[in-house]
């Protein structure tokens, strides 16, 4: 069952405060009051709102400046005006300041109970519209499982294999290796796909907060808490939370994820009564869970009950004909960010970026290819244009430690940088770099001719 909707009512007049709280509530809604503008901006800031019932001729902050100011304030309310002073001149106003629709005084319950019911419509399509713009950028980002290789393809096999079951998934791997992308491949896949897809790191929250955030809390449950808050489990009812990072996960808060996994219900914090929740939890990590368990850092009973299936993600070290194509899909990805054409590689280069380790894995490679395409503004990425420690054929080779050399490398990364600051304006470097033109001139040729 659905919660009811929250409404909130400004009315310098209590009579009528007091007949629309007892309308609404009669009709299921949840309902809020304030006796002003002022009041009722507050209000918006402190409560969850759905819609708000606002009156035009009001003390301290009328209807229209409350219309004004709201527009300043995060929210996702509907206003309705309501005003006894009705007029064509004075409904136009309201609409162009962002009132949904408007009332005269007096007016009978069933035309505001109408007008509510056409404003949650049109709030229900705000909702789903952004649901689906949602749905899209996770369906755009699950475009960055690009690969080549045997082994990631077994991966994706698996995937697909386990998507459409209701079982927790636990990924493993590496930092960067695509954890979440394969995440919201399983939800893509699964029957839960039209459902919401939350993320949450669970190292990213303070320990003090992070129970509020997963199941959300009440209004006063703690110092600070001045609205209720929904919480991502709630949130995600029907859909999946992938839960990154999930060996961070407090030690005391374990056991209320385990109960969430058997019951499936939740209680928020400062809240008597529990609430059922449908959600399908897939959980990644970093460091070896196993491990973690064996020293104590976490509960032997949640483990199993996360590792019902286990994705593991190699690196990409043992992936290395999964490179070239990657290396490609970031060339074009971050080029149309740039608004600007694809550069080519050089082949001695893609062969240094297929012989580098990458220990940072996918990630650190979509950040060097956009870091790049920045400083490189050519048509064709060469040798040159790669970091130092890429450019080294063998990672363990031992480090040239020629202080000349370290110096003439610095100084061809900050020309690189000047340059495409300048957008290859090189009067303009030379006054950045604080050297002469020609200076500037005869370093890039020198520079040229060493490849």
């Amino acid at each position: 069952m659905s919660e009811p909707l929250h409404i909130l009512v400004i009315d310098d007049d209590a009579s009528m405060r007091h007949m629309l709280r007892t309308m609404l509530e009669r009709a299921g809604y949840r309902v809020y009051e304030a006796e002003d503008g002022r009041a009722g901006l507050q209000r918006l800031k402190d409560e969850s709102t759905d819609l708000v019932l606002c009156d035009v001729r009001m003390p301290v902050l009328g209807g229209l400046d409350f219309l004004q100011a709201q527009a300043e304030i995060p929210h996702d309310a509907t206003i309705i005006m309501m005003t006894a002073y009705g007029s064509l001149e004075l409904a136009m106003e309201c609409l162009k300041l962002g009132a949904y629709d408007y009332i005269s005084k007096p007016f009978k319950p069933d035309e505001v109970v109408l007008t509510l019911k056409k404003a949650q419509e049109r709030l229900g399509l705000k909702r789903e519209n952004r649901r689906l713009h949602e749905a899209l950028e996770a369906r755009d980002k699950s475009s960055e499982l690009v690969f080549r290789s045997e082994i990631m393809a077994q991966v994706m096999r698996l995937t697909s294999q386990v998507a459409p079951a209701s079982s927790p998934v636990l990924i493993s791997g590496e930092t960067g290796t695509g954890k979440e992308l394969v995440a919201r491949e399983l939800h893509r896949k699964s029957s839960r796909a039209d459902g919401p897809f939350l993320s949450l790191n669970c190292g990213a929250i303070p320990a003090g907060l992070i129970e509020s955030e997963l199941f959300g809390h009440v209004r006063g449950a703690f110092t600070g808490a001045a609205r209720d808050h929904q919480g991502m489990f709630p949130a995600a009812h029907g859909g999946t939370l992938f839960l990154d990072e999930i060996a961070e996960l407090p030690m005391e808060l374990q056991p209320k994820l385990l109960r969430v996994l058997q019951e499936k219900e939740i209680r928020r914090v400062g809240e008597t009564r529990s609430r059922a929740v449908d959600v399908r939890i897939l959980a990644a990590t970093a460091v070896d869970l196993k491990q973690a368990v064996e020293q104590g850092r976490f509960r032997e009973d949640l483990y199993y009950r996360l590792n019902v299936i286990d994705i593991h993600l190699p690196p990409l070290r043992e992936r290395r004909e999964d490179i070239t194509p990657l290396v490609s899909h970031f060339l074009a990805h971050y080029a149309r960010k740039e608004k600007r054409p694809a550069p080519e590689m050089d082949p001695e280069a893609l062969e240094r970026l297929e012989n580098y380790d990458w220990p940072g894995n996918v990630r650190e490679l979509g950040n060097f290819i956009e870091r790049t395409l920045i400083f490189c503004r050519s048509p064709r990425i060469g040798l040159r244009d790669l970091p130092w420690e890429v450019r080294r054929r063998n990672r363990d080779q031992l480090e040239d430690l020629s202080l000349k050399k370290a110096i003439a490398r610095m100084e061809r990364e900050f020309i690189q940088r000047a340059l495409a600051r300048t957008d290859g304006n090189r009067t303009h470097a030379a006054e950045l770099l604080e050297i002469s033109l020609r200076a500037l001139l005869y370093k890039i040729k020198e520079y040229d001719q060493q490849g």
